[in-house]
């Protein structure tokens, strides 16, 4: 059985009988539960489908979300610092106040299709 708990009051949010948080998590999504202020530090999220998930103040940190599906999650507040985010989907997702690190900027504003420059370019007059 596997229990994902709110990070700052210990509360059970979601009680599985999956035996990874992955698999919990991801049923837990598809149930819709109310996953606020989850404590996920650490969770191998890889290539977990989290689409519409609502992860509004969760604690991320260090989580592998790589190829996760995130498109439309709610992330807004969520403290995402030394998550991998590389290759995660996430159109739509709402990231309005989530904490990352200055590392991690590149690795999601390539994710979203932005492509990072080392040095400005001189534009001819």
């Amino acid at each position: 059985m596997t229990e994902i708990k709110h990070r700052i009051t210990a509360t059970v949010l979601f009680t599985s009988e999956k035996t990874t948080t992955a698999e919990a998590v991801v049923e837990a999504v598809a149930r819709g539960a109310d996953l606020r202020g989850a404590d996920l530090r650490g969770a191998d999220l890889r290539d977990a489908d989290l689409r519409d998930a609502d992860l509004r103040d969760a604690d991320l940190r260090g989580a592998n979300l790589r190829d996760a599906d995130l498109r439309d999650a709610d992330l807004r507040g969520a403290n995402l610092r030394g998550a991998n985010l590389r290759y995660a989907d996430l159109r739509g997702a709402n990231l309005v106040g989530a904490k990352i690190t200055v590392a991690q900027t590149e690795a999601l504003l390539t994710t979203i299709g932005v492509v990072v420059v080392e040095e400005i370019e001189e534009v001819a007059s």
